[in-house]
This record gives structure tokens, sequence and C-alpha cells, in this order.
């Protein structure tokens, strides 16, 4: 019986824990969150302590992710903000280490668990959410009019834009995990394949699945700057305000 292409998406504990009738059991998933964290820092750190005036590779490639990601925030949301700085660069750092660490034979993809990318994209509209109310107050609701919009056409164009508002945080989730677990699924495909096939047609399969591989590290990048950037979006909607209000100064 051949083995199912979701197996390796399968969880099991490792530590069973309980906390108040919730479980928080240590598995491949919750490690491997430790580990992308782990890099992630030990990278940021020995980039930033071993500043030079001619940068190594380590400080060249961190000055390229700091300067992509202020890049980023300044396009989207204005000098403003950059208070968000931390927050987008890590989410930025952790999805991007998530994606290239599962690319490993053994590892675990951590953000092809739906749960995962739902909190993040949950986390990512609430705080756009706070900051429109926060900075607009009331007036935040008129994100749900868009501009130049007639009078007679609001009952029909507020349903529709409240829809759009909703799916915002679906659509961030379902995006990233949809695109990590369908490319593992056909990695892991193409891998059996060349297995079971043998020397005489493994080959093929096998040459598909080096090019795939390839394209799974593009792919790595490009989920994790649109994730980020979409929550730059976001946060600089609740901002400006379809262009209003800050942006105007």
């Amino acid at each position: 019986m051949e083995e199912s292409p979701l197996h390796p998406f399968e969880l099991h504990e490792w530590i069973p824990i309980s906390l108040g009738g919730f479980d928080i059991s240590v598995n491949k998933a919750v490690v491997m969150m430790w580990v992308v964290v782990s890099l992630a820092a030990v990278f940021m750190v020995i980039a930033g302590s071993a500043r030079k005036l001619v940068p190594g590779k380590l400080q060249s490639i961190a000055e390229l992710m700091v300067d992509f990601i202020r890049s980023m925030i300044l396009d989207t949301m204005g000098k403003e903000g950059m208070r968000f700085f931390p927050l987008i660069a890590t989410l930025f750092l952790f999805i991007l280490f998530c994606n290239l660490l599962g690319l490993i034979p053994g590892s675990y993809t951590v953000t092809s668990q739906i749960i995962v990318t739902a909190v993040f994209s949950c986390v990512v509209y609430g705080i756009s959410l706070v900051m429109g109310f926060l900075i607009h107050g009331i007036k935040f609701l008129g994100i749900l009019v868009p501009p130049g919009t007639p009078g007679w056409l609001l009952p029909l164009m507020i349903p529709i834009e409240l829809m759009s508002q909703l799916a915002r945080p679906i659509s961030l989730a379902v995006r990233l995990f949809a695109n990590m677990t369908a490319g593992h699924v056909i990695l892991g495909v193409l891998f059996g394949m060349a297995i079971s096939g043998g020397l005489l047609i493994g080959w093929l399969p096998f040459a598909f699945t080096v090019a795939i591989y390839g394209l799974e590290v593009g792919i790595a990048f490009i989920q994790a700057y649109i994730f980020t950037i979409l929550t730059c979006v976001y946060i600089g909607d609740a901002y400006h305000l379809h262009g209003h209000d800050e942006h105007a100064h």
C-alpha cells in the first residue's frame, strides 16, 4: 500500500502537555518553530555584531533584508509605518525561514499548517482594525465606502466592501498555507515516482523533482514577501483610509 502524499503533514505528540484543558503538546511543528526562531535570531545577532565598513557576506545579506523590509513599509505605509518595522521584519523572517527550512528533507514546513497561517493573518488584521479605530474613530467605517461612490449605491457597495474586508484574513491565511502544502505534495509525489520507477524511467520524475525543488526555493521567498507586503497594505489602509487623512499630509 502506497504512502499518502499528505503523510508528511501529519503531526504526532512527542511530549503530551495539557494546560487548563488546552492541548499544548510538543510535536514536530512546535520544535521546528523553536528552531526557526533560534536560527533567525542567531543569524541577525551575528550579522549585526560583526558590522564592518566593508560588509561581509552575512552583514550584506542582513542589510539587504533590512533595506528590503524598510522599502516595503515606506512604499505602503509611509514614514509613520516604521513603528511597525519590528512586527513586519519578524513576520518576514519567520515565514521565510519556515519556508526554506521546510525544504530540507526530514524537516517540517510550519507554514503548511492552516492554524499557524490563520493565527498570523488574524493578528495582522486585528492590528489593522485596532489602529484604524484608534486613529480615525468611527470614521474608520468609511473604509466600507469606496471614494466617489454615489449615495444611491451605498446599500449595495457597503455589504460588498464588508465581505471584502472579512475575506482579507481568510485569503491571507489560505494563500500561504495552500502554496506551501501544494508544493510539498507535488515534490513528495514526484520523489515517490522516482524511487518506484527504478533506473529505467525513474530519472524523468527525478529531473522534475529537482526542477520543482528549485522553483519551491523561489516560492518560499515570494510567499514570505506576499504575506508581509499585504500586511503592510492592510495596516497602511487603516492609517490612510482610502488615501485621505494622514496620507494627504
